[in-house]
Parts: C-alpha cells; sequence; structure tokens
C-alpha cells in the first residue's frame, strides 16, 4: 500500500512540473556544461512562441537555439558569451527579461509615465467639472418657452 501511495506521488509531481522539450538527443555529456546551458536557455525565449523559453518550445527554431547554446559552450564560451551571441544574432527580443538601457527604457518607462499623464489629466478634468457654474446649463427664458411649445405638440 505504502508503495503506491509514493508511486502515486511521484507521478502526480511529474505531471505537475512544466514539460521540457530538450530531447534527449541535444543532451550534453558533461553535466556542468548541460547545467549552464539550461541556465541559458532559461534566459532565452523561443521567436515562434513568445511566451515560452526555449528549453520548453517545440517549435525548430527553439531547438536550433538549444542546439546553438550547447555548441558554443563545447567551444569554450562564458555564458555571457553565448548570450551576447545569440542576441547579436536574433536581436534584443530572443531575451526572456530585456535590458533596461538604452532605448528600452524608453519603454520600461513609457508605460508609467502614461499612466501618471492620465491620472493627471482625470483629476484635471474632475476639478474643473466641481468649479463648473450650476446654471451653465440652463435655459433662459426664450428657450424654456420654446422647449414647452415644441413639448405641446
Amino acid at each position: 500500500m505504502k508503495q503506491l501511495i509514493r508511486s502515486l506521488c511521484v507521478a502526480a509531481a511529474l505531471l505537475g512540473t512544466p514539460a521540457m522539450a530538450v530531447n534527449p538527443d541535444e543532451v550534453l555529456d558533461d553535466p556542468a556544461l548541460e547545467t549552464r546551458a539550461r541556465d541559458i536557455s532559461a534566459q532565452l525565449r523561443c521567436v515562434v512562441c513568445r511566451g515560452e523559453n526555449i528549453d520548453e518550445s517545440n517549435a525548430a527554431i527553439a531547438r536550433d537555439l538549444r542546439l546553438l547554446v550547447r555548441e558554443r559552450l563545447q567551444e569554450g564560451d562564458s555564458n555571457t558569451q553565448v548570450v551576447d551571441f545569440v542576441v547579436e544574432r536574433y536581436g534584443e527580443y530572443v531575451l526572456m527579461k530585456p535590458n533596461t538601457s538604452g532605448a528600452n527604457l524608453v519603454l520600461w518607462a513609457a508605460g508609467p509615465a502614461l499612466f501618471l499623464a492620465a491620472l493627471v489629466a482625470g483629476g484635471l478634468y474632475l476639478r474643473r467639472r466641481s468649479n463648473a457654474k450650476d446654471g451653465a446649463g440652463a435655459l433662459n427664458a426664450d428657450e424654456e418657452a420654446r422647449l414647452q411649445e415644441l413639448l405641446k405638440d
């Protein structure tokens, strides 16, 4: 009975983990290099799947990127050199967490800046509305008479 419970717990744990798309033929023999490859792959976005890193994606381009990362590691590149090579080749979009420098700083700051601008504009609108004269929309005597005449018809 205990063996059955353990088996069910192991099966539940395996089913609850995200599926990795790394094929057995891609895995490096050196465990240290494979660990480094997995760390780098977690930082790189699949250009087809967008929301998945290259280890989670089954797309052909993700496989090519996984093989490229492992190839560069076997050639002796550092993690930074591998990431820089991939970014140079595919652009900064391939990073799961883009840099917050240069032109990207504008993109990072645009959201909060627009939110603050909307808050200020909304506050100014509400302030003007509350300061408006109460009778600004009232009808004069001629308009009131014309309205009553139209409503009688």
